[in-house]
C-alpha cells in the first residue's frame, strides 16, 4: 500500500473512532450538555434561532446563531464553535 493511501485510511479510521466516541457521549442522558453555536449543518440545529422559528430550520452550514447540544467542554475544541449566541442587531 502506498504511503498516501495509508495516511488516508488512517485519517478515516481516526475520524470514525472520534465520531463514534462523541455520538456515544451525546446519547448518554447523564452527560452534561452545552449549547454550541456556529457549528450546525444546515437544517440540523437543535432549537430556534434569531432568524428561524424552530429546530431543523437553519438555512446554511455553520450559521452563527444556530446551535446544537454537545457534551460539556467539547464546543470550544471545534473550529468555529462558540458558547454564546451573537448579539442581536437592533
Amino acid at each position: 500500500m502506498d504511503k498516501n493511501l495509508k495516511n488516508v485510511v488512517r485519517a478515516a479510521v481516526t475520524g470514525a473512532v472520534a465520531l463514534a466516541a462523541v455520538s456515544a457521549m451525546a446519547s448518554n442522558d447523564k452527560t452534561p450538555q452545552e449549547k454550541c453555536y456556529g457549528i450546525a449543518a444546515a437544517g440540523k440545529n437543535d432549537c430556534a434561532t434569531a432568524s428561524n422559528s424552530c429546530a431543523g430550520s437553519s438555512t446554511k452550514d455553520r450559521q452563527v446563531d444556530a446551535f446544537i447540544n454537545v457534551p460539556k467542554g467539547l464546543c470550544l475544541h471545534i473550529a468555529g464553535g462558540s458558547l454564546t449566541a451573537p448579539a442581536k442587531k437592533s
